[in-house]
């Protein structure tokens, strides 16, 4: 059964409460109710005077103890609250919840056992001695939440504390290698897919090259030039044929008449 949630005003003590006294006075809330209890069952027979009177002490010195054991807890808790998980924190919340109930309880049994001796009812008696185990069982179930709170999720335990520590530190550490690694397989994928896309442009490159037709740059012909008719027929008629003279016939030769 959930308990409905209830928060106290919040009070300003006049000293400091030093870590780990939350232990220390949980033994009295934990003992005193069950020696009450018993010292009320005997009573129930014995009808004493001074066991009532020593069992109303007893109570009073109850109430102390766990107004003591829940400021004790308010400063334990805080002191390990930002190492617990959130099982941890969630078991810790219901431990603190369940205190505040047994410390306002405790008062109750106080004001039922001071009703008791005043008017000596049976009735009030019995709806005393009701209350009374109603309440060691639940400072039994708080004392089994709360050593499940030291055993299983190490509570103020300065080892598990140091381990907790460093497990939080490799944990980091794994995070930034994981992010380093998840870097470098970005950035070679990167190179990748830029040296596939560098080869791929390439290649269109390529078969653009090979695709296009080569232009032929046409040859400039210069034209013959074609010398006119008229032209040609001027030269014709400048250019004279040579005369050439022939060789003089031979000359006769006279006859000399020789003696």
């Amino acid at each position: 059964m959930e308990l409905p949630a209830i928060t106290l005003p919040k009070v300003e003590l006049p000293f400091d409460i030093p870590v780990l006294w939350h232990p220390v006075v949980d033994h009295f809330v934990i003992a005193l109710p069950v020696l009450i209890l018993l010292l009320e069952l005997i009573n129930l027979v014995m009808r004493k005077k001074a066991i009532s009177g020593t069992s109303f002490f007893l109570i009073f010195l109850t109430v102390l103890a766990a107004v003591g054991a829940y400021f004790t807890g308010l400063v334990d808790g805080k002191e390990a609250y930002p190492a617990l998980n959130e099982a941890a924190k969630e078991a810790l919340g219901e431990h603190k919840l369940l205190g505040t109930y047994l410390m306002l309880a405790s008062v109750v049994v106080l004001l039922f056992k001071l009703l008791s001796m005043l008017t000596d009812k049976s009735i009030i008696r019995a709806m005393y001695v009701l209350i009374l185990i109603i309440f060691v069982a639940g400072i039994f179930e708080q004392g089994e939440d709360g050593g499940k709170l030291v055993y299983k999720h190490g509570l103020n335990v300065e080892q598990v504390k140091v381990l907790d520590d460093e497990l939080f530190d490799v944990k980091e550490e794994l995070e930034e290698a994981i992010e380093e690694l998840e870097g470098m397989k970005a950035s070679e994928e990167a190179e990748k897919t830029e040296a596939i896309e560098t080869d791929s442009t390439q290649a269109e490159e390529k078969t653009a090259v090979e695709t296009t037709p080569v232009e032929t740059t046409p040859v400039e012909t210069t034209p013959v030039e074609t010398t006119p008719e008229s032209v040609k027929t001027e030269v014709k008629e400048e250019v004279e044929p040579l005369q050439v003279e022939g060789m003089p016939e031979e000359m006769v030769q006279p006859e000399i008449a020789t003696h």
